[in-house]
């Protein structure tokens, strides 16, 4: 009976109900739903763990970016400083060229004035011996 309904295209499954698809249609349709479903699950699991990921590589950028950020402003406030340091070794250079300038000054006024003392102390001399 089977195979007179079978060219119909008629078919009676294995619980004895009517069918219009062949059995191995039907048992590979539900075979690729199976599949199908399992392929959904698995993409749907890749899409979260991707999103996962992603949303953890942008916070470790904010990190990096961060990081990058402080270093810069940690190197600029160094320049900053050496150069701070730098003017004020010329200034401190400037200074003592200055003091020894004024030294150097005082010490030949000095001895403008030792010379001057002894030619007074001589004239006194000459003049109270005479």
């Amino acid at each position: 009976m089977t195979d007179s309904l079978a060219k119909y295209a008629v078919y009676i499954d294995d619980f004895s109900k009517i069918c219009v698809l062949e059995p191995d249609v039907v048992n590979q349709s539900e075979k690729l739903k199976t599949d199908c479903y399992g392929f959904i699950t698995k993409t749907t699991d890749f899409k979260q763990k991707s999103d996962e990921f992603i949303s953890q590589m942008d916070e470790l950028a904010k990190d990096v970016e961060r990081e990058k950020m402080q270093t810069i402003g940690a190197r600029n406030v160094f320049r900053s400083v050496a150069k701070q340091r730098e003017t004020e070794k010329r200034k401190i250079q400037t200074l003592m060229m200055e003091k020894a300038m004024e030294l150097e000054r005082l010490r030949i006024e000095f001895e403008s004035l030792k010379k001057i003392e002894v030619e007074q102390l001589e004239t006194i001399e000459h003049l109270t011996v005479n």
